[in-house]
């Protein structure tokens, strides 16, 4: 795994930067797909975890959280609305997004069992040396994490920083298939540019260290 900040690693994915899971301190936050469980399980050997938290209930995000909580016997922490879906497995996880192939794709491949979250997170909770902000939109129970004494911003999927259709790098919107309510994720970034963060640790792409970048992006996006 790679170290980006003080206590904050990425671990390694397949495709590089494309489906991203980070261990902040002792707390791991996403665990992609469930096809990426061993490979997730085999960078953790050897490390000791508190707990295990996610940014949000989608397929690409909680794939291996039952497999990382039961290795490991740490709690399952989840933004408080989207604890149903993290609690339902796979059929619960489904009905948040389109009907359609790349549904049933991700419901048959990638959504993980289900598991039940020990604490459903809310706005001002701490995890690790993070504040919890809600940062709906993406989905409805979206939280980011954030450690204001050196900026450091996991968001999750608020936005990416690459293309995953074509590998290329640059901050976007999430894709409107998976985002169902595009409006409220904007105020969402435009809420995440004001901290001006240093560190940007997005779900999709490689980090970012342009603050002058992301409050850019935020302000070009349309509003209501």
């Amino acid at each position: 795994m790679k170290q980006l900040a003080d206590g904050v690693f990425q671990l390694r994915g397949f495709p590089r930067d494309a489906i991203n899971v980070y261990l902040a301190g002792d707390v791991l936050v996403d665990a992609a797909t469930r096809q990426g469980e061993r490979r997730i399980l085999r960078q953790l050997c050897g490390r000791t975890l508190s707990a295990h938290a996610l940014t949000h209930a989608h397929a690409d995000h909680q794939g291996a959280s039952h497999a990382v909580c039961t290795e490991f016997g740490v709690p399952y922490w989840v933004g408080e609305r989207d604890v149903e879906a993290a609690e339902g497995g796979p059929e619960a996880v489904s009905r948040r997004q389109r009907p359609g192939v790349i549904n049933r794709f991700q419901k048959r491949f990638w959504t993980g069992p289900r598991h039940p979250v020990a604490r459903a997170l809310k706005e001002g909770d701490t995890v690790g040396q993070f504040t919890v902000l809600e940062v709906p939109g993406h989905s409805t129970g979206h939280v980011a994490y954030w450690r204001d004494r050196d900026r450091v911003l996991i968001l999750g999927d608020v936005v990416n920083t690459m293309n995953l259709l074509t590998s290329r790098k640059g901050l976007q919107e999430p894709p409107a298939l998976f985002t169902p309510d595009p409006a409220r994720n904007r105020a969402s970034i435009r809420r995440l540019a004001e901290l001006r963060p240093a560190l940007v640790c997005a779900g999709h792409g490689p980090p970012l260290r342009d603050s002058d970048a992301f409050v850019a992006f935020a302000e070009s996006l349309p509003t209501p």
